[in-house]
């Protein structure tokens, strides 16, 4: 079967799956399709003749390595994509009618993944073991060897003295840590190093505070609280449970493996023009700091910034930053969309109908969906999953335009070790429930699923209540690189076919999007506000004193409310559909004010106003001509107090003395000083 320049070959596994080549051929759009049943085996051989055309799908996971091989003995290079239809769709108590989700998921395979760039790391294999006894020691020199050891005991307990002085020993409590693999600090407190003497006990020597040190792995078997938020997210930092000895083997085996260069992907692309966190010193956005769970992000003068090498990939990051200066690569918010898009589309258009999307980590998710379908009930038919590196670096506008593209509901999968890292992804949630409610939707339509359970999985997907009240009819906009433009065409979409359309929603404080209320009579029109705005939504009139708005712009970041003088700004947290929202709207202005001296147009009215009544009484220099240069532009302020001031005026210009003068004043005796 051919989809596009790519040659499909699908397997129904010796037989285990019901599938209809025909069926899938006619819901891919393809001529035919042939169903094999052991390409991984008997007929392989189709795999290399297929590469030998150009690009493959194979739809089989589980045999990817076997394909390869194949394709590599022979010389073969193409592209080489694997979709999963078995635990994803044939093996279902739903199987016979999965023919749609098969079909999608064939078109998302299709799809070309966009590359993304990496960071390196390189550590020489400098390990510090860290803990207590006899567990610590011993991990310590099953290490040593293959790494540098140094071996930090926060109890001796009764370990004998070492008989060969083969590690750096000491006894001490890690007070804080810092860096990544290859590059770690440590601060130690109550730090001693152990006496090489020492006969029938451990003995050390002074202890002090505030050692440091450097190293590139940390092995923490102490058993005491992580040295790291996220602690799991940290690369070079394993901790296991010193009671627990399979998990310490497991951390001792993959701390070996830790020497030599590394590459990670830079999971999130950072660009500091957008960010709205500060101007002036003045704090506004603070979404991203609030949500990293890893201690990734950091204030960075009036931006912040990401460490790519602590950055852990959550996405968090990306879901909560109203203007995309935070935005993910592992892939991209559009190539996501687009995979979504392609899913619900070509699943709709194959006969599916109420469409589950299925959204999840690819190894704890595929993990459940395997388990369901070999001893469960496997997926239903309407339960379409996608694959993404980490469930919270959702958003809200993904949620929004995957109802707009034909959704019933979204599930979010998320596993439980992951519960505290929430925060972003229920706030992006509750705001697309907002907003759907908003328009007379079911509510519950977004589900953010925190399971280990396959059991607990298919309970969700099988038995949650049919939607009454959907989209009738799906959206084909193009998903756009711009995620408030994907967030606008999605929400109009959804409020034309919605069964109560409105103008504007309610929105839970903190959203991004809003308007701002301004006392009009307090505000002086100082226009701090817009010099503060990092979006333009606040603007001034180059022709006249003037503060507008433009309610599709904003981002409630806060700054403007924290800048303004007067405080007379407060925030608004709602949804206004339509072209209402693009429109700048006057919310202030009024004649300017002239000069007294030359009747030059210089500031506001009321700012000046404001200048005289604050000024005027408290200070000699502003009463009397004081008091009227305030009521003057900057070029006459400046003559009037040269002009009207003593102090600034000086006598005649001196006559210019040349050598002449002196000498002629020499020849006449004269010994003062020349006028």
């Amino acid at each position: 079967m051919k989809l596009g320049d790519k040659t499909v070959l699908v397997c129904d596994c010796a037989k285990t799956m019901p599938l209809d080549g025909a069926a899938i051929a006619k819901a891919c759009g393809a001529e035919s399709c042939t169903v094999h049943h052991l390409l991984c085996r008997d007929q392989i051989g189709r795999v290399v003749e297929a590469g030998r055309n150009g690009d493959v799908i194979v739809a089989c996971t589980q045999e990817g390595a076997a394909f390869t091989e194949a394709l590599d003995e022979q010389g073969l290079a193409p592209d080489l994509q694997l979709a999963n239809i078995r635990e994803f769709a044939g093996w279902s108590r739903e199987a016979k009618s999965a023919t749609p989700k098969i079909a999608a998921l064939l078109a998302e395979a299709a799809l070309k993944a966009p590359d993304v760039s990496t960071v390196s790391m390189e550590s020489g294999g400098i390990c510090l073991v860290y803990g207590a006894g006899q567990v610590a020691l011993d991990a310590a020199r099953q290490l040593n060897g293959r790494m540098t050891v140094s071996l930090l005991l926060t109890d001796v307990g009764d370990l004998m003295p070492l008989g060969m002085m083969d590690l750096m020993t000491a006894t001490g409590r890690i007070a804080s840590a810092a860096g990544h693999l290859g590059d770690f600090e440590i601060n130690v407190n109550s730090y001693a190093p152990l006496n090489p003497a020492s006969r029938d006990k451990m003995s050390f020597g002074l202890h002090s505070n505030g050692a440091a040190a450097k190293c590139d792995v940390i092995l923490d078997l102490s058993g005491r609280a992580p040295l790291f938020t996220a602690h799991e997210r940290r690369d070079g930092y394993l901790r296991a449970d010193p009671k627990d000895p399979v998990a310490v083997q497991k951390a001792i085996f993959a701390a070996s493996d830790l020497v030599g260069e590394f590459e990670k992907p830079r999971y999130v692309n950072f660009r500091s023009d957008l960010c709205a966190h500060s101007r002036s010193q003045i704090t506004g956005c603070t979404r991203c700091l609030d949500v990293c769970p890893a201690a990734a992000i950091s204030p960075d003068g009036d931006a912040v910034s990401i460490d790519p090498y602590l950055c852990g990939g959550c996405g968090s990051c990306n879901s909560v930053c109203p203007t995309q200066a935070a935005s993910y690569a592992y892939p991209s918010d559009q190539h996501l969309l687009t995979r979504a898009k392609t899913l619900l589309s070509t699943y709709l258009k194959a006969g599916g109908t109420r469409a589950v999307l299925v959204v999840h980590a690819a190894e704890h998710g595929f993990g459940m969906m395997e388990a369901s379908a070999r001893f469960g009930r496997g997926l239903p038919s309407r339960a379409v999953p996608l694959a993404v590196h980490e469930p919270t670096q959702i958003g809200a506008e993904f949620l929004l335009s995957t109802f707009a593209f034909g959704a019933d509901r979204v599930v979010i999968l998320v596993p439980q070790k992951r519960r505290d890292e929430l925060d972003g992804l229920a706030q992006q949630a509750g705001l697309a429930e907002s907003i759907l409610s908003g328009l007379d939707y079911q509510s519950g339509l977004v589900t953010v699923l925190v399971e280990d359970d396959p059991d607990a999985l298919e309970a969700a997907l099988y038995d949650a209540p049919k939607v009454k009240k959907g989209l009738k009819t799906p959206s084909a906009f193009l998903p756009q690189p711009e995620k408030r433009t994907n967030m606008r065409l999605a929400a109009e979409h959804l409020r034309k076919d919605a069964p109560g359309p409105t103008d504007m929603i309610s929105l839970p404080p903190g959203s991004a999007f809003g308007t701002i209320n301004v006392d009009v009579d307090g505000c002086t029109l100082c226009l701090a506000c817009v010099g503060a705005c990092p979006t333009n939504a606040l603007a001034d009139n180059p022709d006249k004193p003037q503060l507008s708005f433009q309610e599709s712009a904003c981002i409630q970041c806060g700054l403007c409310k924290n800048t303004c003088p007067e405080k007379v700004i407060t925030l608004e947290s709602r949804y206004r559909f339509g072209e209402k929202a693009n429109d700048r709207v006057v919310i202030k202005e009024e004649e300017p004010f002239e000069c007294i001296s030359c009747g030059k147009a210089f500031a506001s009215k009321s700012t000046i106003e404001k200048m005289i009544e604050t000024l005027s009484g408290k200070h000699w220099m502003f009463e009397g001509a004081g008091a009227d240069r305030l009521k003057m532009c900057e070029d006459c302020r400046v003559q009037s107090v040269f002009n009207d001031s003593p102090q600034m005026a000086s006598g005649q210009r001196p006559k210019v003395r040349t050598t002449e003068d002196y000498l002629a004043a020499r020849d006449r005796g004269e010994t003062g000083d020349l006028d």
